[in-house]
């Protein structure tokens, strides 16, 4: 009994150490099971990836431009759209420029017709031997006939004092006023053209400045200096300028071919004055018109 008694109480202590030996080891195998789960749940993040990045809220809303801007960009579209002092301009150039072409044509028409006449009237009179084998036919011709008209009448006034000196000189005022009066009559409404050349461009660089103004107004509006809400007002206000020189330069050429077309019409009547002068000059020194004048006295008696 006393031999069993010793031999628990050497091999108690023992197994005591032993369980206290083997109690981390068997903790320490039970532990990586039980980070196991844990480690394949939450996977370590990329290395590479991109973060992510939340937009901020706009500080205040941006405007709405396209409902904003005109669809149609057009000439026809910019004109309905713009602004109406910047319409009243366009539709004044726009007159300004069927007025220059109106004049033009009715001008050249009525030009061409007078110089063609007018050289006919002087093949006649250079193939004239005597005055009285034009006064009668040209009296009603339509360009020379005044100047025929008027010599007659001088002729015929001064039947009494056929002085050649007095008589050439006579003739010559009359005709020199009707030259003159011709020239007026032809270049009558062509100053309408150097008008327009002259202040076309000027008013379509109003409506151009008129246009950029309103365009500079909206952006103070609108709040924003987006190219695309001030190009439409730009351009509308630039279409003001390309129609101030559709209008200006078509009038300007026309108003120098006028004047060159008139000079040349000009020297025509005084082409058909000398012709004439030179018709009575003859007469007066072969003395048909002493005869003329003894004719008609005697056929009034």
């Amino acid at each position: 009994m006393r031999s069993s008694v010793r031999l628990k109480t050497l091999f108690a202590p023992a197994v005591l150490l032993a369980l206290l030996m083997l109690a981390p080891a068997s903790a320490r195998a039970q532990a990586p099971d039980a980070a196991a789960p844990a480690a394949q749940a939450a996977p370590p993040p990329p290395v590479n990836a991109a973060p992510t990045v939340i937009p901020a809220a706009p500080s205040q809303p941006l405007p709405d431009i396209s409902l904003k801007l005109p669809h149609d960009l057009s000439p026809w579209g910019m004109f309905l759209s713009a602004d109406i002092v910047v319409k009243a301009v366009m539709i004044g150039l726009a007159f300004a420029s069927v007025l220059t072409w109106t004049i033009w044509l009715a001008k050249s028409i009525e030009l061409m017709q007078s110089r063609r006449a007018l050289r006919g009237a002087i093949d006649a009179l250079g193939r004239a031997r005597h005055w009285d084998d034009v006064a009668n036919s040209l009296a009603r011709h339509r360009e020379a006939g005044a100047l025929v008209r008027a010599a007659d009448e001088e002729l015929q006034m001064s039947a009494g004092a056929l002085s050649a000196d007095g008589l050439k000189e006579r003739i010559a005022s009359r005709l020199e006023r009707l030259e003159a009066a011709g020239s007026r009559r032809m270049i009558r409404g062509t100053g309408v053209l150097a008008t327009v050349g002259a202040t076309a461009p000027f008013v379509g660089l109003f409506g151009t400045v008129w246009g950029i103004m309103n365009s500079f107004i909206g952006i103070s509006r609108q709040h924003t200096t987006n190219l695309a809400v001030v190009a439409p007002g730009i351009a509308e206000a630039l279409l003001a300028t390309a129609l101030g020189l559709v209008a200006a330069i078509p009038a300007v050429v026309m108003y120098n071919l006028f004047s060159r077309w008139n000079a040349g019409y000009r020297a025509l009547l005084a082409d058909a004055s000398a012709a004439i002068m030179r018709l009575i000059s003859r007469d007066l020194d072969r003395g048909a018109f002493d005869s003329r004048a003894a004719r008609r006295a005697a056929a009034a008696e």
